[in-house]
């Protein structure tokens, strides 16, 4: 009851939010060599989404994106890129809004704010899977990490989005160098090959993909991992944010 009494404060006080525009992220997490998205189903209903939000009035666009990232993984400093803006004219929000609403005792007049046509700003952001700590919202009540070739139906264009943030993150990987945000601190060279086949779909010649790596020299070998004899004990590396910077600026 009183989460229903914070949600009718909020959409009582339209004024407040940056109406007709809100943001959807699709958030991938990097886990037992999957590529995995973060999908939230609502309450009391079978509906599942991308996490999202609003804008507030006194905030900017990357500024409630990055609010909405930290409360719902717990985690500040994320990698966060804002990749397309979501507005066809056929984007169907008022229904679904309707809906999630009756199923937990809302009933919104026709003219409501929230059940207006909405600009979707779409982001997507790379976490390490293992430091996410997940907490649901006031309007759902449950969330699931799915792999990204096993992504359920998602409510108005969310499958859409995550295909388009998928086709991004491809674009960017090598361009910036932005799939080390989803490893751990340390890991191996089979670890990062693994992660750069999941996203690109595709197997990956071994000995080209680490001459490839080394190459950049954006990595900093730390030390064997004693995983078995000394002979099968692969090497660990940490990526390194200034050289990766300099390397970008030269390209």
């Amino acid at each position: 009851m009183q989460a229903n009494e914070a949600l009718k404060n909020f959409l009582d006080n339209g004024d407040a939010i940056f109406q007709n525009v809100s943001i959807d992220c699709v958030i991938f997490g990097f886990h037992q060599n999957q590529l995995k998205v973060l999908v939230l189903t609502f309450k009391n209903t079978d509906k599942r989404s991308l996490p999202g939000g609003f804008v507030f009035r006194d905030e900017g666009i990357n500024d409630a994106a990055q609010r909405i990232l930290q409360e719902r993984t717990g985690l500040h400093d994320i990698y966060l890129e804002q990749f397309c803006t979501f507005g066809q004219a056929d984007r169907a929000i008022s229904k679904v809004h309707r809906d999630t609403m009756q199923a937990i005792g809302i009933e919104l007049p026709d003219d409501h704010w929230v059940l207006g046509r909405f600009l979707s700003v779409g982001y997507y952001a790379l976490v390490d899977f293992s430091k996410v700590v997940l907490t649901t919202g006031i309007l759902d009540e449950d969330y699931h990490w799915y792999d990204i070739h096993r992504v359920p139906p998602l409510i108005l264009d969310h499958n859409h989005i995550t295909r388009k943030a998928l086709e991004t993150l491809r674009l960017m990987l090598d361009y910036k160098l932005i799939g080390f945000n989803l490893l751990p601190e340390m890991f191996t060279m089979s670890e990062l090959q693994a992660l750069y086949e999941t996203i690109l779909d595709k197997k990956l010649l071994r000995a080209n993909f680490q001459r490839k790596m080394l190459s950049l020299e954006i990595l900093e070998r730390v030390d064997k991992k004693w995983t078995g004899g000394a002979h099968k004990a692969p090497y660990l590396y940490r990526f390194d944010p200034r050289r990766a910077a300099a390397f970008l600026e030269r390209e």
